[in-house]
């Protein structure tokens, strides 16, 4: 017969087993529900456990922007650094030849945007400058709230990469140049900011962006929604002035319905010949056909006249009358009359005047 201390001894060892087995079973169940839960945080679907991945030219290609979206990439809406890495494709988007039309439609006018489900809030993105001083894709998903409330500002001081300063008669307002916004300001209210802004011709900004920004302004004034908008200057080789910009427009609540383009704005003036590479420009000459020249007598050489270009001034300067809007030359007898608290010096291009929203004044007419 065992001792009481027998007894003991071997109950103490049958208990130590017992813990030690309970310990290794809790230490099993824990290993095992910890790895349960890491599967099933991202439990794969019965298609991608059937699929192979292709290779080589098998892969398949970004679907197009808009197509329709699997349940599960509906979930997630797409950030706006994936957004704008999108972009980065786009940049061998060829120029098309001008053919007499502002601009060109492109990729039967819908967007060259990556497959995606479009964030609904705004956002605005601009490319730094490049080592040649250009600027690169700007993009905003635009909203009510990014929209301007005040009046814009001076933008004389920006001198975008091509820029200078010259005036033709067949030009409307004279100056050949504009500082073209990329994201207009009445989208986005970016004023003076050099990552926005480019050389653009007269032309190309009124005749080719502004129908664009006024068509986009007005749909998200009136239904409060968002429009994804990307401007896209293209450069050949290493012009300073751009040839034109793609631009690029999806309204994105109702998927397209109401906004959808995709156009290149041609960065031209008629009747002026434009030198791409440092924005030098010269009158369009008219010549003849071959069967013209042929029908005709060769007419007596003339020196044509040469084209007046204005080195780039400093600027011109101008009274403005923050009170009535008007603007007048420092000797106009208007000047004199005016309160002084009304009463700002301007030192800049007459164009740059009147975009900030004053008009000349009747007397002096600067």
């Amino acid at each position: 017969m065992r001792t009481l201390h027998e007894r003991y001894l071997s109950a103490k060892s049958g208990k130590r087993a017992f813990l030690f087995s309970l310990i290794l079973a809790l230490a099993l169940l824990v290993s095992a529900c910890g790895k349960a839960t890491l599967m099933n945080e991202n439990p794969p679907s019965e298609a991608e456990l059937s699929r192979e991945e292709p290779s080589g030219e098998e892969q398949s290609e970004a679907e197009p922007f808009g197509a329709e979206l699997s349940e599960e990439e509906s979930e997630r809406v797409l950030s706006v650094e994936e957004i704008v890495n999108s972009f980065e494709g786009d940049a061998s988007v060829e120029i098309p030849v001008y053919t007499g039309d502002a601009y060109t439609v492109m990729n039967d006018n819908t967007p060259y945007f990556t497959r995606s489900n479009l964030p609904t809030s705004s956002f605005e993105y601009y490319s730094y400058l490049d080592e040649l001083g250009r600027c690169g894709v700007a993009c905003a998903n635009i909203g009510q709230d990014i929209m301007p409330t005040e009046e814009r500002g001076n933008i004389g001081q920006i001198k975008p990469s091509g820029w200078q300063t010259i005036k033709y008669d067949l030009v409307d307002g004279k100056y050949l140049y504009n500082r073209c916004h990329l994201i207009g300001y009445q989208l986005s209210a970016e004023n003076a900011n050099e990552k926005n802004l480019i050389t653009g011709t007269r032309y190309f900004n009124v005749q080719g962006m502004l129908p664009f920004e006024n068509m986009v302004a007005d749909y998200v004034k009136e239904t409060g929604n968002h429009v994804l908008y990307r401007v896209m200057p293209v450069f050949d080789g290493e012009n300073l002035v751009a040839h034109g910009v793609l631009i690029e427009g999806w309204s994105v609540e109702d998927a397209g319905e109401s906004i959808c383009f995709n156009v290149f704005v041609h960065n031209v003036q008629p009747g002026i010949v434009i030198d791409y590479a440092n924005g030098n420009s010269h009158l369009e000459e008219s010549r003849p056909s071959h069967e013209e020249a042929a029908e005709k007598p060769e007419p007596a050489v003339e020196e044509p006249e040469p084209v007046t270009k204005e080195p780039e001034p400093a600027g011109t300067d101008y009274i403005l009358n923050t009170n009535t809007k008007k603007f007048h030359d420092p000797a106009c007898r208007s000047v004199k009359q005016m309160e002084e608290k009304n009463k700002e010096l301007y030192t800049g291009n007459r164009e740059d005047v009147i975009a900030m929203g004053y008009a000349p004044c009747k007397n002096c007419n600067p």
